[in-house]
């Protein structure tokens, strides 16, 4: 038979209502021969209501401890999930990630998936049973309950679609697609029928906050075709699968916006080889992601670098860049906060020319000043001051032409 794995979000599993007709569409799935694997993140805001509940007790609650929390708000949905499968004549199971044997590497609230034994999913399907599991999270080597951030359920579905040979994952949530761009943001933003993984990987990592980036990972390098559709609708939503000729066909795919991002500025280091290695060395051994390098030479022996983070890892960044002062002589230690980041994507990029000019002038002519630029063979990000942000992401949307179907 084949399997199907069905993900659904927060806001697609907000309260009673929402948990039923989740569980009709996989009660639906079975019954025309799918073997069902639902992947469930905790209700609405319940994971934002946990942080806020650590924050009262501790200032700096330690990682294993909001793992623990965490983890139990995925806990009560797969189990009320099961309840209502169950009350509909159907049989299902709730397993946490570790039951199922999702094993993640050590560093709580950022793990990353080492394996996962799918012989208890496999067990539980073939005796008819619609099997879900909670999002979001594992356990590691020692036993302990890991978290893997924010979003991270995607990631668990793609996985356990990759690891079962599943068919298709569909990815369920509170909007009907993947849009040109957030339509929150901008009301003329399309919906995109079908995107590249390097696409999706793109504008997730920039700020598109439908999709997890892990997720694409696992499913470009698995082979795992995703459909990103609405909760509550039957409509088509968007493809994410391997690029296709037509794809190259337009320029631009999409445009985002990311806030909330703090710029590191390191002048006067030593312009010698090794230096950029330790400095980025150090800034990964306290587990911080770093985006958008820039390094610079003066001519006279001394250079400077920056780089942008996550504004929640700025104080573990602050700590090493502390550290690195002292080791290098440095200058001074610029730190700019809070940035924003306006890109946009398309693999179309690679067989085209002048979108670099034509996203520049439309910021200039919106009087957006740039601070920095880094490009990659699909994508083109400037960083801005946040005040800027949203008008930004609209003038270089309208400048694109993204609201048009594409042809038109």
């Amino acid at each position: 038979m084949d399997i199907v794995v069905m993900k659904f979000g927060g806001t697609s599993v907000a309260d009673a209502d929402r948990i039923r007709r989740a569980a009709q569409r996989a009660i639906q799935a079975q019954k025309k021969g799918k073997q069902v694997v639902m992947v469930v993140s905790a209700m609405g805001k319940t994971t934002d209501h946990l942080l806020n509940l650590a924050g009262e007790v501790s200032e700096n609650p330690p990682r294993r401890e909001l793992d623990m929390l965490l983890t139990t708000g995925e806990q009560v949905s797969i189990s009320l999930m099961a309840m209502a499968i169950n009350a509909a004549g159907q049989e299902a199971i709730s397993l946490t990630g570790g039951q199922i044997g999702l094993i993640t590497d050590a560093v709580h609230a950022k793990a990353r998936i080492q394996k996962i034994d799918a012989d208890r999913i496999h067990k539980e399907l073939d005796s008819g049973k619609i099997v879900i599991v909670a999002g979001f999270q594992g356990i590691d080597e020692s036993g302990e309950i890991t978290t893997m951030g924010r979003g991270a359920s995607d990631t668990t579905a793609v996985a356990i679609a990759a690891v079962l040979n599943a068919q298709f994952c569909e990815i369920y949530t509170d909007v009907d697609g993947i849009y040109t761009s957030d339509p929150r943001k901008v009301p003329d933003a399309r919906k995109i029928e079908q995107i590249s993984y390097d696409e999706m990987l793109e504008l997730a990592s920039l700020g598109a906050g439908v999709m997890h980036s892990r997720a694409i990972e696992f499913g470009k390098k698995y082979n795992v075709d995703i459909h990103v559709r609405s909760s509550f609708s039957d409509s088509q939503g968007t493809l994410i699968t391997h690029e296709v000729e037509k794809m190259e066909q337009i320029v631009v795919s999409g445009a985002t916006v990311k806030k909330d991002l703090a710029q590191i500025v390191l002048q006067g280091l030593p312009n010698e080889p090794g230096v950029a290695a330790d400095i980025f060395a150090q800034v990964a051994q306290h587990n911080v992601i770093v985006d958008d390098i820039i390094q610079t030479f003066d001519g006279v022996g001394q250079a400077s670098c920056s780089f942008t983070v996550e504004h929640s890892d700025l104080s573990e960044c602050k700590v090493v860049t502390e550290k690195l002062k002292n080791t290098y002589n440095i200058n001074e230690v610029i730190c700019k906060t809070p940035v924003a980041k306006v890109s946009v994507v398309g693999v179309g990029m690679r067989s085209h020319t002048g979108v670099a000019e034509k996203m520049f002038s439309a910021l200039a002519q919106a009087k957006v000043n740039i601070n920095a630029i880094t490009t990659s063979e699909i994508k083109i990000s400037c960083i801005i001051d946040p005040e800027q942000a949203n008008e930004a992401l609209q003038v270089v949307h309208s400048a694109f032409g993204l609201e048009k179907e594409p042809g038109n």
